[in-house]
């Protein structure tokens, strides 16, 4: 998911906030005055298929993924996180493919019908490998360049595409902002309530959890759902179309690696490395960007603290009231900053 120091940020004050809410149950709640601003669930769940799935070539995969919009159309990669699988987009790729764009939507690796063509490749989640395969799968595509849109690890391996290989990128939307991994900087404690948030990341670093995440994920992930966009009430329909993803043959591999690794507790693999030396550098991004934070960001929200990395056409755009998986939550204003990236 999101850099542990932001997450544990935002946990805290979550959990501030709750304890508030306790202790005052029993005060008169004060009338709502009416609204003016457009809501931005407004067409949350209007879409519940996303179509046929494609297969393609990339590197070491063959990587599923949804295709809608003209075959013309300016391409747009939209790139989900963990736990969650391209049905997150599904009601932002209809506004986009109504626009004329060319929609894809892949399964990252471990995800859905995304499969090794080997059974000897290492089961990596190291950020270069994923921000790779896509790379490859928009070589086979012949897509040379396009937007993408990410959120959770989907932001993270837009930013990753970015940094890397400015010259495949029209423009990017990332939630959270600029969440590349340094290796160096995970290291560092967090305050003790901060760290109780990223519980899950230690219990992924023992056996133990890679034998519960292996026996519980479906509701393992569904906690993370919850804890992660609390006042997302999404129905069992909408989870367990996401859930099926999980059931990947390399799923549990490719998680627990990619948590291990955060912590330097896992080994990348040296084809990588190159590209992972770049980025511990914490490289700026060129290409025009649109950032987006959420009430998952907690006090990152203004994105002060990552404004000075992105160095091209830049704007940044606060969703209150809205949790971590932002294109689900509120798939208008996320297919909105595609649009507008797209033209910067």
């Amino acid at each position: 998911m999101i850099s542990r120091r932001r997450f544990g940020q935002a946990f805290a004050a979550g959990l501030a906030a709750t304890s508030l809410a306790a202790c005052s149950s029993n005060a008169a709640a004060p009338a709502a005055a009416p609204s003016t601003t457009p809501d931005p669930r407004a067409g949350s769940g209007e879409h519940t298929s996303l179509g046929e799935v494609k297969h393609a070539d990339a590197g070491v995969l063959t990587m599923a993924y949804y295709e809608s919009g003209p075959a013309t159309g300016q391409p747009v990669v939209l790139l989900h996180g963990w736990p969650y699988d391209p049905y997150s987009y599904v009601d932002v790729a209809p506004i986009l493919a109504a626009a004329g764009y060319r929609v894809i939507i892949p399964f990252l690796r471990g995800y859905g019908p995304t499969a090794f063509k080997s059974a000897q490749t290492v089961r990596n989640g190291q950020q270069a490998a994923v921000a790779l395969d896509v790379v490859a799968l928009m070589d086979t595509l012949k897509i040379d360049k396009a937007v993408l849109g990410g959120y959770d690890w989907g932001s993270r391996t837009v930013d990753v595409i970015a940094a890397l290989f400015p010259e495949r990128c029209k423009a990017i939307v990332a939630v959270s902002g600029y969440i590349v991994t340094n290796l160096a900087a995970n290291q560092k404690p967090l305050t003790p309530q901060a760290e109780l948030g990223w519980w899950y990341q230690y219990y992924f670093a023992t056996e133990r959890g890679r034998a519960g995440y292996a026996a519980n994920r479906h509701d393992f992930n569904k906690l993370i759902w919850k804890t992660a966009s609390p006042a997302w009430h999404f129905d069992d329909a909408t989870y367990d179309r996401s859930a099926a993803a999980f059931d990947n043959p390399d799923h549990v591999d490719i998680v627990i690696h990619n948590y291990r690794w955060r912590l330097s507790l896992a080994p990348g693999e040296p084809q990588y490395e190159a590209y992972e030396q770049k980025l511990q550098t914490g490289p700026a991004i060129p290409v025009p960007a649109i950032t987006i934070a959420s009430d998952f960001d907690g006090a990152a929200k203004d994105g002060t603290a990552y404004r000075s990395k992105y160095t091209g056409k830049y704007e940044h755009r606060i969703l209150d009231g809205i949790g971590h998986n932002v294109p689900q939550e509120a798939p208008k204003p996320f297919a909105q900053a595609i649009l507008d990236a797209a033209r910067m």
